[in-house]
C-alpha cells in the first residue's frame, strides 16, 4: 500500500529526521538509507517489521549533531610534518598554498564522540512518529479500497444470483434440443427410441451440469469475505477466499454450458481481479 509519513525530533544536541515511504508490495521489503551504526539500524528494521507487514519500504534518517561546529579539529602536528616535507621538496622557488594543505590526509579530524545508545531514544522517537504518519495516510487509503472492494462484491453477488435463476434452465433447453434431434432421426432413419432413454440421457446432462453446490459456496464466501474485512489484519485471509471464489467461478463456467451463464461467469471473474490487486496490497 502507498503511504508517505515523516518526522523531525530535536532533542539535547541531537537533531534526527525520518522520511518513509511505501508502495505496493505483496510482502514487507526494507530499504534504509543512514549514517547510524549497524546495531542501530538493525533495531530500525525491526521498528518497522513491528509496525508493517506489506509494502517496499524506504527510509531515509538523517541525524544532525547541533553542536557540530566542535566535532572537527586541526591536527597541527600533521600540518607541521606535511609542511616542512613540501618546503623541502619545493626549496625556495614556490610557495607553500595553505589550503592546499587542508584536503590532506589527517590534517582535519573529525572529534564526533556521539554515544549511538545516547542517540538511539531520539532516533526511535522520531521513527515512531513517521510511522504513525505513515499508517494514518495507509489507513485512508484502505478505507477507501474497502469501499471498493466491498463494491465488487455486490456486483458478485447480483451475477452469481442470475447464474441461480439460469441454471434450471440449462437441462430443460438440453432436454427440448435432445427431444428434437430425436424426432427427426425417428421421422428419417425410423429409429425407435424409448421414453426412459431420453430421460436417463437428460439426467445424466443435468447432473453433470449441475452448479448448485459451487453457487452456494461461492456465496457463502462472499459473505465471509464481508466478515474477514472488517478485522485488523484481513490482507491473508482475503488472499485465500479469494482464490476459493476464483475455484468456484472457474467450476461454475465450466460445468454450466450455457452462453448466457458464460457472460456472468465472465463479469464475476473480472470483479475478483480486481479485487484481488486490492488484497495484496492490504495488510
Amino acid at each position: 500500500m502507498t503511504g508517505h509519513g515523516q518526522a523531525s525530533v530535536e532533542q539535547d544536541q541531537f537533531r534526527v529526521a525520518v522520511e518513509i515511504r511505501t508502495v505496493n508490495n505483496r510482502f514487507l521489503k526494507t530499504s534504509i538509507n543512514t549514517d547510524l551504526s549497524t546495531e542501530l539500524e538493525s533495531r530500525v528494521e525491526q521498528q518497522l517489521k513491528a509496525g508493517l507487514r506489506r509494502g517496499s519500504v524506504s527510509v531515509r534518517i538523517k541525524t544532525e549533531n547541533l553542536q557540530s561546529g566542535q566535532r572537527a579539529r586541526l591536527n597541527r602536528d600533521m600540518i607541521q610534518s606535511y609542511w616542512t616535507q613540501l618546503s623541502e621538496i619545493a626549496g625556495g622557488s614556490q610557495s607553500i598554498n595553505v589550503e592546499s594543505l587542508l584536503v590532506l590526509p589527517g590534517v582535519i579530524e573529525d572529534t564526533d564522540t556521539t554515544d549511538q545508545e545516547e542517540l538511539w531514544p531520539i532516533v526511535k522517537k522520531a521513527l515512531d512518529e513517521a510511522l504513525k504518519s505513515l499508517v494514518e495516510m495507509r489507513g485512508t487509503e484502505g478505507e477507501a479500497m474497502e469501499v471498493d472492494m466491498l463494491s465488487n462484491i455486490d456486483t458478485i453477488e447480483t451475477e452469481l444470483a442470475s447464474i441461480e435463476k439460469l441454471a434450471p434452465t440449462v437441462s430443460e433447453a438440453y432436454s427440448k434440443r435432445l427431444t428434437d434431434r430425436i424426432n427427426k432421426l425417428l421421422e428419417k432413419f425410423e429409429v425407435t427410441v424409448t421414453a426412459s432413454d431420453v430421460i436417463k440421457e437428460v439426467g445424466v446432462f443435468a447432473d453433470r451440469t449441475d452448479v448448485s453446490e459451487e453457487t452456494v459456496r461461492l456465496a457463502t464466501h462472499l459473505e465471509q469475505f464481508r466478515l474477514v474485512i472488517q478485522q485488523s489484519t484481513p490482507g491473508k485471509k482475503l488472499d485465500f477466499l479469494i482464490q476459493e471464489m476464483l475455484r468456484e467461478t472457474n467450476t461454475i463456467g465450466s460445468k454450466a454450458n450455457n452462453s448466457d451463464i458464460a457472460k456472468h461467469v465472465v463479469e464475476i471473474k473480472t470483479a475478483i481481479e480486481r479485487i484481488r490487486e486490492m488484497v495484496q496490497n492490504i495488510e
